[in-house]
């Protein structure tokens, strides 16, 4: 970054900070005005089941209200929500986009604590939402009613006890406006520094009471369109001119005991198993390059590379698969799409009968969908093709050559630039529907509340991906012949069923009819329908007073069902799919499946129904000018899952209203839980390609297919959570402040995990510490892969804490309107997995800026409003991290590296400050116009390495769009 940018973004920093630091000492969510209770209000708080006036749960809750998410602009609530500190690896329509198989193209999923999408339960109006992934089990946030909502409760930390399975990093609740009355609207474009992700949004939302009030209903509309940001080409050039990209990689020396890194973070890696055009990788004519016209030329090596010219393809002076510098025309790791292509469309709509004063009947309907598309890589990398050759495409003088040197084939390395780039498709359809009831009666001289629902909701997903390989077709195709003059494929059974030949060496376009046979226009495709039935009954009163109060009591049952059904293409999932004039029966292919060269969909099937019921009360204990107030929150769900039998969770929290003015304490102990999903049980296989995957025994790199599948016998997992907070809120020495500090500490056993990695597995068989895994992977054969499954065998042990303050103060320096400061932050000091796997370790990822869990992560708001204006200035910040905690740092003296302690030689990724300007301006009553600049100045992400190569940037973290510029009009009547 230019020193400019980074002195101007660390004096904003510093500003912001003075100006809180002068009450920086305690964190309680400030709500938008809007969306304050006053004390003896009755309010049902996202933490808890209970509804009681002056009710404070113990489990510390963020609330973002309507007025913030309309003052940060973003088209989709989820990036507004994402943003919060706490919430850590949620996935949105940056991430994912360099997969095939995996079906998350631009799915919005929150995840609490870095735990993963599956660990967080999102609500609206606290009721379940139908997955919109079988991978995840996750909600889809851009499906909900954007425009309707009015406050989002962020609960940071286990609820289980109170909201049933997933609930063990926290509850996102969307609470929507049920009795919005009038007309609103918004209308907004946008577009990068670089003119690309173009975007714009209608939102528009109305609601009516007829009947005298009695009936009433209210509907939201909505229309979003991106258009994502397009690959970079090969080489190192990124879309439309971003220059951060340089191949950043964690290259191998292969020498673990000579005093030095066996691992060094280099930029420009090139590998050596592949060029753009064409590479002979290995035998007496290694080294050989082919330009795109098929002429042979010398390759350019970096690292001063020489090629051995031996069986193992071995370059002196590079590295294991890669050199530095040099030619890096065929990288292909900036190739992939930076941001999904998504268009967003959303019906939303409730219907409301008060029967009487008190009581209410309603039911809601809401049709969304939402379509992406994404380009994982350019290219299909071939490393190792075996060429013949008497190939009549293969050049005069390198035939020649080959006559010389005694031999009949060589291997050629390729990204296959002559093909068409593959593009994934994916399309959700939601349709939930609602109907339920909730009031008030009367009772043994007890007032009670009461809310029962019956909610069936479908998501229908269908993935396509188009301009995909079939493996074995590829292979038959570049094994040419001269037959009868023409040339032709060279196995007899592969012409008999439609081969056409093709040159691999330099860059002549197939014909339109070898095109079709290696990529075939239908491609691979997996139609998914999962649907969840969820019937919920709770009461909520005040059945009894003790000597400090009333005693609040809540309690109720909850049936769910949840299954789903995949169809996939017969070439990807095997004959178990029918054959059809659109996907015929070939002999070259697999009746297993797996024949493409990526998004080998599968079949599947399963269901489970859950049992659940609860009870939840709120006792105070004393109640005293002298003592303050103390109150004890306790609950217990007992749950029954079809599949895997019975479970608890509970919690025990105590809140103190202390006699000192403002200053309450909070504590809550829970067990939680999260039941394995219907991917973990019953999910379909899924494929993924590993380019450059190292292979032990032969010391070399090549592409393998990791096949993930389910495993029917896991168990649920179990969390304990612990927080322990101060909260100062509002006092009357420091009007309009509020404070909270919360220590948090969650341990995961039987944590649901991947099971061994591919690498793994094969590391495993190869040192002969666990014989079996020998047979979960085949390395030699002409479709390389490693299976892997799930298994209850991790556990998660992370600990931290969170900060927030705000502060509203009216007339700021005389000034007319009122100046809002709000600051949150996380500070993670623990985030340690043990696989409990053989010769694994725990692992620590605290302050992994690879991953999703910086050690510190901050967000900073300050907004002047007036009634004619307001401007909102916003930092975005995390701190400086490392690549993996697992290496050992050294330049020399190096102590011996092993698997579990690698040694590198430059661990840090540095964080990064994004600043965010906006403004709205009221041009007359109900119409404002307002602009919104993302990452003000432009920050680069910083490059996030691996051992082989990819995009090699963490999008989960580092913002890879760059400016974002946006303007918009809102209408309120």
């Amino acid at each position: 970054m230019p020193l400019f940018k980074r002195h101007i973004i660390s004096s904003v920093s510093a500003m912001v900070l003075a100006t809180l630091a002068a009450g920086a000492f305690a964190q309680e969510a400030a709500p938008a005005k809007d969306a304050e209770p006053s004390d003896d209000s009755t309010i049902v708080v996202t933490a808890s089941r209970i509804a009681s006036r002056g009710f404070k749960a113990p489990t510390p809750t963020s609330t973002i209200g309507a007025l913030e998410i309309a003052q940060n602009a973003q088209p989709n609530v989820f990036t507004t929500i994402a943003q919060l500190p706490s919430l850590q690896g949620s996935s949105g329509v940056a991430t994912n986009t360099f997969s095939t198989s995996s079906g998350q193209q631009g799915l919005s999923s929150f995840a609490l604590r870095g735990l993963g999408v599956s660990r967080t339960l999102t609500l609206l109006d606290g009721q379940r939402v139908v997955p919109a992934n079988i991978g995840t089990g996750a909600v889809d946030v851009s499906l909900l009613p954007q425009l309707l909502i009015k406050r989002v409760d962020v609960v940071n930390g286990g609820a289980s006890a109170s909201w049933g399975s997933d609930a063990v990093g926290g509850v996102v609740n969307f609470v929507t406006d049920t009795r919005f009355e009038g007309f609103k609207a918004n209308i907004a474009l946008g577009q990068t520094t670089y003119g690309d992700d173009k975007q714009g949004v209608i939102q528009v939302a109305f609601g009516k009471s007829f009947l005298n009030d009695r009936l009433h209903t209210a509907t939201a509309l909505e229309y979003h369109r991106e258009q994502g940001i397009e690959a970079g080409d090969f080489g190192e050039n990124a879309a439309n001119g971003r220059t951060w990209y340089r191949s950043s990689t964690l290259v191998n020396t292969g020498i673990t005991n000579n005093g030095l890194p066996q691992f060094r973070n280099v930029d420009h890696a090139q590998s050596y198993t592949y060029s753009k055009y064409g590479l002979i990788t290995a035998g007496p004519l290694q080294g050989i390059a082919f330009d795109q016209n098929g002429n042979p030329t010398n390759f350019v090596y970096g690292s001063s590379g020489v090629p051995q010219k031996d069986a193992a393809g071995t370059v002196a002076g590079c590295y294991i698969g890669f050199c530095v510098g040099g030619d890096t025309s065929a990288n292909v790791g900036i190739g992939a799409t930076l941001q999904s292509g998504i268009n967003r469309q959303n019906f939303y709509n409730r219907t409301s009968y008060d029967l009487d004063d008190n009581n209410e009947i309603y039911f809601t309907i809401n049709l969304a969908k939402v379509g992406t598309h994404n380009q994982p890589n350019p290219g299909t990398t071939q490393a190792g093709l075996t060429i013949q050759c008497a190939n009549p495409y293969v050049p005069q003088i390198i035939s020649q050559a080959c006559a010389t040197n005694n031999i009949t084939s060589f291997k050629l390395g390729t990204v296959t630039p002559f093909l068409p780039n593959i593009r994934v498709n994916t399309e959700r359809t939601q349709e939930r529907f609602v109907v339920g009831a909730n009031g008030k009666f009367n009772l043994f001289n007890t007032d009670w509340s009461y809310n029962t629902y019956y909610q069936h909701g479908k998501e229908t997903s269908d993935i396509k991906v188009r301009n995909l390989l079939l493996k074995a077709r590829f292979t038959a195709a570049i094994n040419a012949v001269l037959l009868n003059g023409a040339i032709v494929c060279a196995d007899p059974v592969a012409r008999a069923n439609g081969c056409q030949p093709i040159n691999v060496i330099g860059n002549q376009k197939p014909s339109a009819s070898a095109l079709a046979y290696l990529q075939p226009a239908v491609g691979a495709f997996q139609h998914t329908i999962q649907t969840q039935d969820v019937a919920s009954f709770n009461v909520s009163g005040e059945p009894f007073s003790l000597w400090a109060g009333p005693v609040s009591v809540a309690f109720g049952a909850e049936y769910r069902r949840e299954a789903y059904k995949a169809v996939a293409d017969p070439y990807g999932n095997g004959s178990s799919s029918p054959y059809t004039a659109e996907y015929p029966a070939d002999p070259l292919l697999s009746t297993g499946g797996g024949n493409f060269y990526a998004g080998n969909y599968r079949n599947g099937r399963g269901s489970y129904n859950v049992k659940e019921a609860f009870l939840e009360f709120n006792i105070p204990l004393i109640n005293s000018e002298a003592a303050g107030v103390v109150n004890l929150n306790t609950a217990g769900r007992a749950t029954d899952y079809s599949t895997s039998g019975r479970v608890n969770a509970w919690k025990v929290g105590l809140t103190w209203d202390t006699p000192f003015d403002g200053i309450r304490v909070r504590t809550v102990q829970s067990q939680d839980v999260r039941a394995p999903n219907l991917n973990d049980l019953f999910g379909p296989i899924v494929s993924t390609n590993l380019p450059n995957f190292t292979n032990p025994f032969t010391n070399s790199t090549l592409t393998v297919s990791q096949n993930q599948g389910s495993n029917p016998n896991l168990k649920p997992e179990i969390a304990k959570n612990l927080s322990f907070g101060v909260v100062l809120a509002n006092p009357k020495w420091l009007p309009g402040f509020n404070a909270s500090i919360d220590y948090y500490k969650i341990e995961l056993t039987d944590a649901i995990s991947g099971g061994p990695n591919a690498t793994q597995l094969v590391q495993y068989c190869f040192d002969g510490s666990v014989p079996s895994a020998c047979s979960t992977f085949n390395l030699t054969g002409a479709n390389p892969y490693v299976n892997v499954g799930s298994i209850n065998a991790a556990s998660i042990k992370t600990s931290g804490v969170d900060y927030e303050f705000s502060y509203r103060y009216a007339r700021p320096l005389g000034l007319p309107g009122e100046l809002i400061l709000r600051a949150l932050a996380t500070n993670v000091r623990d985030f340690t997995t043990i696989p409990g796997l053989p010769g694994t370790i725990p692992s620590q990822t605290a302050g992994q800026n690879s991953g999703a869990t910086p050690d510190w992560k901050g967000q900073f708001i300050q907004t002047y409003t007036t009634e004619k204006y307001t401007l909102t200035l916003q930092e975005r910040w995390f701190s400086d991290g490392v690549i993996g905690n697992q290496y050992v740092v050294c330049r020399s003296g190096c102590p011996v590296s092993t698997s579990n302690n690698p040694t590198l030689d430059n661990n840090t990724m540095k964080g990064a400050t994004y600043i965010d300007l906006g403004g709205t301006y009221n041009i007359r009553k109900g119409v404002a116009a307002y602009f919104k600049v993302d990452n003000l100045f432009n920050v680069d992400p910083e490059p996030s390495p691996q051992t082989n190569t990819g995009l090699d940037v963490n999008p989960a973290l580092y913002d890879t769009l760059g400016r974002f510029y946006r303007i918009g009009l809102r209408l309120n009547f």
